[in-house]
């Protein structure tokens, strides 16, 4: 496998750092897109001591199976300029976008074997790149199928779930005050004394991703765990019913949200425990395969 950096131009200009995975061999190869989850994260799916290793995992599988793949640095994390403060969440769709359209412009990629794999908020922005021309496949990793709202507001009880009975009122008021940004205002706010991304969080609040789950028409592949307490693993039954191309679902026991196992009760307080863990294999095996066969003849009905 060999890493390249490369530079994505995003639609206002900003360019926009990544790395490009290229398996062994001769090209051209078929390849994915990599989207990760929400927050300042760089090209692996990291912040700061938050260390997920999304990307090298995926890649380096990904490669074994005759697969590139492209990742990036958010709009002001690693290499890449700008304010990640005031990027909003319809900004982060833009410029995944904008990262498809670099990949399918490269020579060395297969223009009929593109996929976008996404996790969390990357799969969301997945859902929505699922019924551009030329993608052939979609993996969601944790993504719902409902508002933004409502998907915060689910998380809010099952992450209060879990924690002491102390904390659960703090943590249900908290999710309110993030819902009040809702309404107009600033980009930027301070919850807490901290300042926040107001403005990603306001669009991100008002989306619905069954809109765009219901204009898929090529192959979906869904896994969420069965422990995620940052989304409804009941939602693979929705996106199951709402794309319209062939869709699998995998509900597997015992995954967490970071994607990695965890025997004990669901909680946020063992994440940090949870990241000390590699990426689940099983999860790692379950995507790179699906893709490998997906992709594989270019034989997949592409949308025009």
């Amino acid at each position: 496998m060999r890493n390249l950096d490369l530079t994505i131009n995003a639609s206002d200009g900003t360019p926009l750092a990544g790395t490009l995975s290229v398996p062994d061999g001769t090209g051209p190869h078929p390849a994915v897109l990599l989207l990760h989850g929400s927050g300042r994260l760089d090209r692996d799916g990291n912040a700061g001591r938050l260390k997920q290793n999304l990307g090298p995992v995926l890649a380096e599988s990904l490669a074994r199976q005759g697969i590139a793949s492209l990742r990036y640095d958010r709009r002001g994390v690693g290499a890449s300029p700008g304010d990640w403060l005031t990027t909003g969440f319809a900004d982060n769709r833009d410029d995944a976008a904008a990262a498809l359209d670099s990949l399918a412009a490269r020579p060395d990629i297969r223009r009929d074997g593109i996929g976008v794999v996404g996790h969390s908020e990357g799969a969301l922005h997945a859902m929505a790149l699922g019924s551009r021309p030329g993608v052939a496949a979609v993996v969601l990793l944790a993504g719902f199928a409902r508002s933004g709202e409502d998907a915060l507001n689910w998380q809010a009880d099952a992450m209060a779930r879990g924690l002491p009975a102390p904390l659960r009122p703090l943590a249900r008021l908290a999710v309110r005050r993030v819902i009040r940004l809702r309404t107009p205002g600033p980009d930027v706010v301070r919850v807490a004394g901290k300042p926040m991304n107001a403005r990603w969080t306001r669009e991100m609040l008002s989306h619905d991703t069954r809109a765009d789950l219901a204009r898929i028409h090529v192959p979906v592949l869904a896994v969420t765990g069965e422990k995620d307490i940052q989304v409804d693993p009941d939602d693979l039954h929705r996106i199951d019913a709402l794309v319209q191309g062939t869709a699998e679902v995998r509900r597997i026991p015992g995954l967490t949200h970071l994607l990695r196992r965890d025997p004990g009760r669901p909680s946020i307080l063992f994440y940090p425990r949870q990241l000390r863990r590699p990426v689940d294999e099983e999860l790692v095996e379950t995507t790179t395969s699906w893709l490998a066969r997906t992709l594989a003849s270019g034989e997949t009905e592409l949308r025009r």
